[in-house]
């Protein structure tokens, strides 16, 4: 009993130390860009044991400030990702909720159509399915996780979140989401993302080439291999429609 009793203290222990240190890199962040995220090292990992230094193609990041990446993909990716983004408090627990009536529909009608495709011999596809995050959410993963779907790693990356909200303003979180979020295979940060794509800063962008890449941030890589998809078009216009309303911070 005193060893599990040992044990448990230990793992407390552990857990509390790795909140601690979470919260310091947060705070350094007001003042200090961070040089990579955890996702982006995963990404690299996995390129490298594909037997690929950095992947085929260069690796694609370079950080600007908040007042190089033009006002036109600000405002395209808050009215795609998140259009609360400057008035909630990292958490849009609304959004968490409808994103989980959604889910739980949608693998219920995967379900109906997989024993369908099954009893033809084809394979079925998963489901669809969608997060429901904010920005912040979305920063607070790519930043300190993995990428692993689990019930203590979404409450990680809520803890997180809520942390980034109160030592953070949201110009600064809007900032290094931005200069961080992946845009295609080694793409990352909003001005490789333009010179990969439309050969030009971010500074420049215009309304319908921020749409676009708003509209792959889901799916970058996807997206990616799909430019002239007729959803990708179609999606992108709905967005330049919509980005004159949102609000930046």
């Amino acid at each position: 009993m005193k060893a599990i009793l040992r044990w448990a203290l230990c793992l407390i222990v552990a857990g509390f130390a790795l909140e601690v240190f979470f919260v310091a890199r947060i705070a350094a962040m007001a003042a200090i860009d961070p040089q990579s995220t955890a996702f982006q090292r995963s990404e690299a990992w996995q390129l490298a044991t594909a037997g690929r230094r950095n992947g085929e193609r260069d690796w694609k990041q370079r950080w600007v400030p908040y007042s190089q990446i033009s006002d036109t993909l600000k405002r395209a990716v808050i009215a795609s990702e998140d259009d609360q983004f400057i008035y909630h408090q990292g958490v849009e627990w609304e959004a968490i909720e409808r994103a989980w009536q959604r889910n739980a529909k949608a693998e219920q009608l995967a379900a109906r159509r997989a024993a369908k495709m099954r009893a033809r011999g084809k394979e079925p596809r998963p489901p669809q399915l969608r997060g429901g995050s904010t920005i912040t959410q979305q920063l607070a993963k790519n930043l300190l996780l993995s990428g692993e779907r689990t019930l203590l790693r979404k409450g990680q990356e809520l803890v997180l979140a809520t942390a980034l909200e109160l030592l953070l303003d949201k110009e600064r979180i809007l900032e290094i989401y931005l200069n961080s979020v992946e845009w295609g295979e080694g793409v990352f940060g909003a001005e490789a993302a333009a010179q990969h794509y439309f050969r030009k800063p971010a500074s420049r962008l215009g309304a319908g080439e921020a749409a676009r890449l708003a509209v792959m941030l889901p799916s970058p890589k996807l997206y990616e291999r799909r430019a002239g998809s007729a959803y990708l078009t179609g999606r992108a216009a709905t967005i330049a429609a919509r980005m004159q309303s949102a609000e930046l911070p």
